[in-house]
């Protein structure tokens, strides 16, 4: 799909630049844009730019941390049974194994720094999401790289 597929070691020294993707990689996941924007063996990290009306409904990260800054916009989110928003300046903490889920509920975009630690498969899931359109084949690659859905309707709101 990218061509070059992406091998984790230590952390390439460089700049990526504003509008640009490390390795030239920007994935379009159900409606979302995630632009890579430094990847290593011990963390991975990516814009996003969520549309009105976008999200990613409850899961948990078993061997990952992951965080968000948020840069524009105000996200809602699910953290582990309780409904929270986070706006620019914010940063969001979600320890592994903390159930969660954010969505821009709002009428305009957000836009987001997150980033992963350690940085396990999850490019390389984004790599096999890359303009997929069918949520069901969605789930099932993402468990086989260690994002694991809740089943739907488990979360009230949601």
């Amino acid at each position: 799909m990218f061509g070059e597929e992406i091998v984790l070691g230590p952390l390439p020294k460089g700049i990526t630049l504003a509008k640009e993707g490390m390795q030239k990689r920007v994935w379009n996941v159900l409606g979302h844009t995630y632009t890579m924007k430094a990847a290593s063996e011990s963390s991975f990290a990516f814009e996003t730019l969520d549309p009105p009306g976008t999200g990613v409904p409850p899961h948990v990260h078993p061997t990952q941390d992951e965080h968000i800054y948020v840069l524009e916009g105000v996200f809602t989110l699910y953290l582990d049974g309780q409904w929270e928003t986070a706006g620019p300046g914010d940063t969001v903490r979600m320890p592994k194994n903390l159930p969660h889920a954010y969505y821009n509920r709002s009428e305009d975009i957000t836009r987001a720094l997150f980033w992963v630690s350690p940085a396990g498969r999850l490019a390389q899931l984004f790599d096999k999401l890359h303009d997929l359109q069918d949520p069901v084949e969605v789930v099932r690659l993402s468990t086989l790289h260690d994002v694991d859905f809740l089943p739907p309707g488990s979360v009230e709101g949601a």
